[in-house]
């Protein structure tokens, strides 16, 4: 059962219209060619749009089978729409996860994927908002930005600030309107409101964590935030309908990644990439849908998908270049087999790793496995459950499972979802599993060769070199041996003396 259900009326309670004065949007787009509508200038053909993100939170929902969430109001969304469950953020951090989703190209393929960069992209990458700008939509984005990417970010929409909003378009014309909210961030859970909602008493830890009172009270606070949110997003759906906008309107919601709490946000686990994931059609526009009201689906889709997804929506031809694939309209494409995934620096602290998910198995490559996974962040130990975890476990009161977040790295790990959710079980040495290696190890290499990962470019080098050209055009330089970089990586990060001849020799 749920715990502290809310009525409708406690709903209505939680200051919607502050809340909606203060959301922001998340999503961008990055285009600048000729667009061409697949078929005439039918308004009818081009729905109207209306994506609202949240901020830091993994699928703690009621509709994910969450029985501590509180979630009514994204329960019915659920109930009346489509649900993925098999929804992830390419990179479990949000600059490279808007550069991802912005341009339908990875962030590691541009070389926007180290956080907190600017660096310089080709100029035939464009921002989805501008295909939709020549489609004749308009576009707002209340309003964040932080794309990680060298460019004018409010270049890119028709409005983009915290009053940014659909309302401010022409007589007919049809939008594309974002609204970020941020009730669910990581900073949310720094400082704590007294009123709870969620008693810590009766929070179930991942089994990774560690049982302190720091750690009960920031997850119970976490889903009160998460209960919150979902109060706001039933205030923007409620001015939706009251502006009879209901039935022309084509909604999403999903998270920027996942979070919050300690091994989730910056890391590349599903807690880190796993996003809550729902679209509602309306009667107008079903026949866009690849199934019911209420249909639940186990197809995989990632943030790289979603321009494509967007202009496929919009009856606007996908371009060429973009590496996501179309999951809904006209243009969608076949299901893919794995969401690839992409860690490098975090804020302050280096670190590389590299994952695919398909519907049973997560694979990782380390490669930097000497470094250990809590390398210490100044903002992620500003949450006193990670302080809290560090003491118990420099007091030697963790157990084995919760201490291997303090400790160095495997050169691999592989998982499987169906009988660990959580993750803490690696199976990449167990000979049963050589076979789900070996596939998911081709497929990972096979993805990082075709989108020309620049990953591979130390961050110093890439500065340099990044002068001249984009770190996209410098990883297709005719000296540029991919392939071979990845091989003698893969080789150093074993950790294998027997290996040093071999490695010095590359």
């Amino acid at each position: 059962m749920r715990n502290h259900p809310a009525n409708s009326s406690q709903i209505k309670t939680w200051n919607r219209r502050s809340f909606i004065r203060s959301a922001s949007i998340s999503t961008s787009v990055f285009l600048s060619s000729s667009v061409k509508l697949l078929s005439g200038k039918n308004n009818a053909e081009q729905p109207n749009i209306l994506w609202i993100t949240s901020e830091d939170n993994g699928p703690f929902l009621g509709c994910y089978h969450d029985k501590f969430a509180n979630t009514p109001v994204l329960d019915k969304m659920a109930s009346e729409g489509l649900l993925y469950e098999n929804a992830f953020a390419n990179v479990p951090v949000c600059a490279p996860a808007r550069s991802t989703i912005l341009t339908g190209m990875y962030a590691c393929s541009m070389g926007t994927h180290n956080m907190r960069s600017r660096y310089a992209i080709p100029k035939f990458i464009k921002p989805y908002p501008l295909y939709l700008q020549e489609a004749g939509y308009y576009c707002s984005n209340n309003s964040k930005t932080d794309y990680n990417i060298n460019m004018k970010d409010k270049s890119v929409w028709d409005e983009c600030s915290n009053k940014a909003h659909y309302k401010n378009r022409k007589d007919g014309q049809p939008f594309f309107s974002i609204f970020n909210l941020t009730t669910t961030h990581e900073s949310s859970i720094f400082n704590k409101r007294k009123n709870r909602k969620h008693d810590p008493a009766k929070v179930t830890l991942p089994p990774y964590h560690p049982d302190t009172p720091q750690m009960r009270s920031d997850w119970a606070y976490y889903y009160d935030n998460v209960t919150l949110l979902d109060t706001q997003i039933g205030g923007l759906l409620d001015e939706l309908e009251e502006k009879g906008l209901a039935e022309d309107t084509i909604v999403f919601y999903y998270s920027d990644h996942g979070g919050v709490l300690g091994r989730s946000k910056r890391y590349i686990y599903d807690s880190g990439t796993h996003v809550p994931f729902i679209v509602r059609f309306p009667k107008k526009y079903q026949h866009l849908a690849p199934g019911k009201p209420g249909m639940r689906t186990d197809r995989i889709v990632s943030f790289v998908d979603l321009a494509s997804t967007l202009l496929s929506l919009a009856n606007i031809k996908v371009p060429d270049y973009m590496q996501g694939k179309a999951f809904l309209g006209k243009q969608q494409k076949k299901p893919v087999e794995y969401a690839c995934l992409f860690r490098q620096r975090m804020d302050e602290r280096m670190d590389m790793m590299r994952a695919l998910r398909d519907k049973q198995y997560r694979y990782i490559r380390n490669y930097m496995p000497h470094k250990k996974y809590a390398q210490y962040l100044v903002y992620l130990w500003k949450a006193a459950n990670m302080g809290s975890w560090e003491k118990v476990f420099k007091e030697g009161k963790c157990n084995k499972t919760q201490s291997i977040f303090w400790g160095t790295k495997p050169p691999e790990e592989l998982y499987d979802i169906s009988s660990d959710p959580h993750e803490v079980k690696n199976l990449a040495s167990d000979k049963k599993y050589s076979t789900t290696m070996a596939r998911m190890q081709k497929a990972m290499k096979k993805w990082m060769l075709e989108i020309r990962d620049t990953g591979f470019i130390p961050e110093g080098e890439m500065i340099e070199r990044s002068k001249k050209k984009t770190a996209y055009e410098v990883m297709r330089e005719d000296n540029m041996d991919l392939e071979r970089i990845i091989s003698t990586a893969e080789l150093s990060s074993e950790g294998k003396p027997e290996n040093i001849k071999e490695w010095r020799k590359a």
